[in-house]
């Protein structure tokens, strides 16, 4: 039987697509991973992740006595629960970082952290943003320069600059690695921590992207000083612990088949109206060889996604899945992306007012499309991963 498909998931999928669709904020969509453009709209993102805890539909693995299921959780709610979100083109709950922090915290922390955060996770109090990437360091997370210092009196002071930070102009805490034990190997020597982005040396710089948004962020850390208690586990055992956190994330790739299935189903939608030598475009063959093989090659990442998540859930996880599945997702968003513009022809180039196509549904997703070529490991990155993990071959 395919991953997910029973009677029960199937009653709950039809309950979640209901929640979602009475529920989700009135946000206009947009590609890719963004942050809210003004304070009105994150107030907005803050209540759905709310609604989203309370009903249960994310935070589902957490401890019974932080509001989860504990053992009793099933991954597979978690991939029902993400996909009708993608389908209906709601907007992603504000628990990205957060996500990635909780995650941390019941497996790495003490009970006072759990206590003193996740509680506020759940609520959509906190907002968390991911203080991993450096300038310079490229897909190499590891060779990061950012420094903490421990003191005589047992606090640390911190000094660098992270980049790529998404959601840091809005954030409460940032979830951030930093070389403890410059002398160490470079895996080895890196501690994690909790941040108040409040405190003094620290300035966020927000990115104005190509999109016209800024959703991205530059953050300085100068001199910052934060208590002991703000390292999440032991001293050097940061690496280990931020893949731990990490390797909770696996039901997001199932999200991102399905936006590709939507997008489709909109490129084909969008075939039917655009012209093409006076008549609509859908109705010349070759434009219909195309879309059929847009669509078998997201029916394809579909399958592979549940076949991976099937391998995961019997215990029998495959290195070489997620690499696939990331390294198809991306491409085929920036493949399908600019066939839309190509069908929109001259009108391709109107990103916004009364001229766009589809108010600029596609530009949007075309200019954010390469974002994923690199976001979350680069394209070139994942081919050497499959290239080692999945065939064997040599570095």
């Amino acid at each position: 039987m395919k991953y997910g498909m029973t009677a029960e998931l199937d009653e709950f999928r039809v309950e979640v697509r209901d929640f979602v669709q009475r529920h989700a904020p009135a946000i206009p969509p947009k590609a890719g991973v963004r942050s809210a453009e003004d304070t009105e709209e994150l107030a907005l993102l803050k209540e759905w992740t709310r609604a989203l805890f309370e009903a249960g539909y994310i935070g589902g693995a957490w401890p019974r006595e932080y509001g989860g299921n504990g053992p009793d959780h099933q991954l597979e709610r978690d991939v029902v629960v993400g996909e009708e979100i993608a389908r209906h083109r709601a907007p992603a709950p504000v628990q990205g970082a957060a996500n990635l922090v909780a995650n941390a915290l019941i497996d790495h922390g003490t009970d006072q952290q759990r206590d003193a955060y996740l509680a506020g996770i759940r609520s959509g109090e906190y907002i968390f943003c991911q203080l991993f990437s450096e300038p310079g360091s490229g897909s190499d997370l590891a060779s990061l320069r950012t420094r903490a210092t421990k003191l005589d009196d047992g606090r640390f002071r911190i000094t660098g600059q992270k980049v790529w930070t998404t959601n840091a102009q809005w954030a409460d805490y940032g979830y951030l690695l930093a070389r403890t034990d410059p002398d160490a190997p470079k895996h080895k020597g890196i501690s994690a921590f909790l941040v108040d982005m409040s405190l003094p040396g620290i300035d966020v710089r927000p990115l104005r992207e190509m999109t016209g948004t800024a959703d991205f962020n530059e953050v300085f850390l100068d001199d910052v000083m934060v208590e002991a208690d703000a390292m999440i586990g032991d001293i050097n055992e940061g690496w280990r612990i931020a893949n731990s956190s990490l390797a909770h994330e696996r039901s997001g790739v199932a999200n991102n088949a399905v936006r590709l299935q939507r997008n489709v189903a909109a490129l084909i939608d969008l075939a039917g109206k655009v012209q093409r030598r006076g008549r609509p475009a859908i109705e010349d063959d070759a434009v219909r060889d195309r879309l059929g093989a847009l669509s078998a090659s997201v029916d394809a990442l579909s399958a592979m996604v549940y076949a991976g998540l099937t391998r995961v859930s019997n215990g029998e996880p495959r290195m070489s899945d997620a690499p696939m599945a990331k390294l198809m997702f991306s491409e085929l968003g920036v493949e399908i992306a600019s066939y839309a513009l190509e069908l929109c022809g001259e009108r391709g180039i109107v990103v916004s007012g009364d001229d766009a196509v589809e108010g600029g549904r596609w530009q949007d997703e075309f200019l954010y499309a390469r974002a994923y070529t690199i976001a979350g490991g680069s394209s070139e990155i994942m081919r050497n991963l499959i290239a080692e993990r999945g065939l064997g071959l040599p570095r």
